[in-house]
């Protein structure tokens, strides 16, 4: 409610989303100190802030949003489902800032990826999680990823960061409905990122596989 306000005025023009992704910032760090979690981050090597990235991850639970709006400065922007758009708060960022897309849909994808792509050209960072969507397994299991995100980062050119969110299930798994939530520090490692610059669009499947492999190499 606190944040409320300032969402729908930074949300209005593309040239406030740097103000916009600050109070996400404030509001995530806020929100996780109040509930007594905390954000453990360790950098295989250190990020150039400057520099355009898209950032892919494990996903296993709601806590995972504000990881990277902590870690994250900026303009970013977050790709996920498109139900999202009916959610009464976050249904203001997947409007605006943020790219909605149909899971079962491939034009969906095919816009909100040409969408990505546009974005990344204006600096903006993208981040995504390749499995989707929180699988229902638990306790969880890294899930087979989507292409689009490494045929993206070849595209566009632009760096992937894998990051590996270790242990945030034990704090908060998927919305916290079925095991409840409980304080507790989450780890969150980020590798060192990967230099597309020498791939080609055949290539995309090795880097998919290259990306699974050093997020899963890190999981609890």
């Amino acid at each position: 409610m606190l944040f409320y306000p300032l969402y729908y005025l930074t949300s209005r023009d593309p040239k406030y989303y740097g103000i916009l992704n600050f109070c996400r910032k404030a509001n995530s760090f806020l929100s996780s100190l109040l509930s007594g979690v905390w954000y453990r981050f360790k950098y295989e090597q250190r990020l150039n802030y400057n520099q355009s990235y898209i950032y892919c991850a494990n996903h296993t639970s709601n806590l995972d949003i504000m990881v990277f709006c902590i870690m994250c400065h900026g303009k970013f922007h977050f790709m996920g489902k498109d139900e999202l758009l009916n959610n009464p708060v976050l249904g203001i960022f997947f409007k605006t800032i943020d790219i909605s897309v149909n899971r079962d849909s491939k034009i969906s994808a095919f816009k909100a990826f040409k969408k990505a792509g546009e974005n990344l050209e204006k600096g903006m960072s993208l981040i995504i999680f390749p499995e989707g969507k929180i699988d229902d397994h638990y306790p969880p299991k890294l899930g087979e990823f989507k292409n689009g995100p490494f045929r993206l980062a070849i595209d566009k050119n632009v760096p992937l960061v894998p990051v590996s969110i270790t242990n945030v299930w034990k704090i908060n798994w998927d919305d916290g409905a079925k095991y409840g939530s409980k304080p507790g520090i989450c780890d969150i490692y980020v590798h060192k990122p990967i230099n597309t610059a020498d791939l080609a669009d055949v290539d995309s499947d090795l880097l998919k596989d290259r990306v699974f492999q050093l997020i899963d190499s890190k999981l609890v």
